[in-house]
């Protein structure tokens, strides 16, 4: 297509992507390249991959020297460089960056995406919650157009801007890529997470197990050492249990491997936006249990996954002992799991409306 628009597209931190707002960046900008010409900014702390990736331009930085503070870096890098530069439109992933758009305004039109609050991940310390209110407002009132991943966010932000410049677009996933794996058949229950913080729930599938006195395998995929206290209170509760933790896995085949080969995926989160990681689960037909926040059940029902009531542990252990016994039932769950993303959640269909605000952000008449 001649003369595309120009869009820059800042806090995805790297391509290839790995879980999170990354991926569905990616898939939206795999989506759309025909259209639009795109220009990544990311970090040598995520990717190394420079030049074209899928259709965009990705301009990698190199990582600060002090590593608390290369995100910080990356951000205001990535800003000055489109300030400097020429294009039509900047797409601004993640609340933590909000802070550029007083810098990006000055030029640009912003649409801005929330993948979640940032302060409620149980990660950072409560001092920075002033600091992360602060962005959180600002994302909403200096874009041009606020998008959310969850249901849930919309009433949210709501209550910062008119409720007319918010739009929910789910994340989605790719049927025809996510369902080419190599399945093997394993006799294991399978929890991941990129990151396992204390919202992810291991603390609680852990103590159900050991309730259940199960005495298969149960295989842990994810960043472990993020908070050293709460990794000191997993390896605890896993005294007694035949545990394999893997770490982070960032070959997507091998990760889709483990997910396809699982007899039963819990997903016990007590805290998400909309996980990348229930909709791939999904989509490779495992069968999945997972806590009833309103975050999920917003993507699935009773008929897809089954639901244990958040945070508790003995409810969960009720449910999975039911997924046990009942493998068939849970199996007819999958694929109706699988359906509903057919009809709901393929990046094909949600893509378009990324495109949509795109263009009226561009030319409001």
């Amino acid at each position: 297509m001649a003369n595309k628009k120009k869009i820059a597209i800042i806090g995805l931190k790297g391509l290839p992507a790995f879980g999170g707002a990354a991926s569905a960046g990616e898939h939206v900008i795999e989506q759309l390249a025909d259209k639009y010409d795109f220009t990544v900014y990311s970090t040598a702390s995520h990717t190394s991959h420079r030049g074209l990736y899928k259709g965009a331009n990705q301009i990698v930085f190199k990582k600060f020297p002090i590593r608390s503070l290369n995100v910080l870096y990356y951000y205001v890098r990535s800003a000055w460089h489109v300030v400097t530069n020429k294009y039509d439109l900047v797409h601004l992933h993640q609340m933590d960056a909000a802070f550029i758009l007083l810098l990006l305004r000055l030029r640009y039109k912003v649409v801005a995406t929330s993948h979640g609050l940032t302060y409620k991940t149980g990660k950072w310390s409560k001092l920075l919650y002033p600091y992360f209110k602060l962005n959180e407002w600002m994302q909403a009132s200096l874009s041009n157009h606020l998008t959310v991943v969850a249901k849930s966010l919309v009433s949210h932000y709501a209550a910062i801007v008119p409720e007319s410049k918010i739009s929910y677009i789910p994340n989605g996933i790719n049927l025809s890529t996510e369902s080419a794996v190599d399945r093997q058949d394993g006799d294991f229950i399978l929890f991941a997470a990129g990151r396992i913080i204390s919202i992810k729930g291991l603390h609680l599938l852990l103590p159900a197990l050991r309730k259940l006195n199960y005495k298969g395998k149960l295989i842990v995929l994810g960043d472990l050492d993020q908070i050293k206290e709460y990794k000191a209170e997993i390896l605890a509760l896993s005294d007694g249990l035949d545990v394999e933790y893997k770490g982070l896995i960032r070959d997507k085949a091998k990760l889709n491997s483990y997910i396809a080969g699982a007899k039963l995926f819990v997903f016990p989160s007590t805290q998400e936006a909309m996980s990348m990681m229930l909709l791939e689960v999904a989509s490779l037909k495992t069968p999945i249990i997972s806590s009833d926040i309103v975050e999920n059940t917003d993507i699935f029902t009773e008929s897809d996954v089954r639901f244990f009531k958040s945070g508790s542990v003995e409810d969960l252990g009720e449910k999975i002992q039911l997924a046990l016994a009942d493998g068939d039932e849970m199996k007819k769950r999958a694929m109706h799991a699988y359906a509903t993303l057919e009809d709901k959640y393929q990046w094909v269909s949600i893509s378009k409306q990324y495109d949509e605000i795109y263009r009226k952000v561009m030319d409001p008449s």
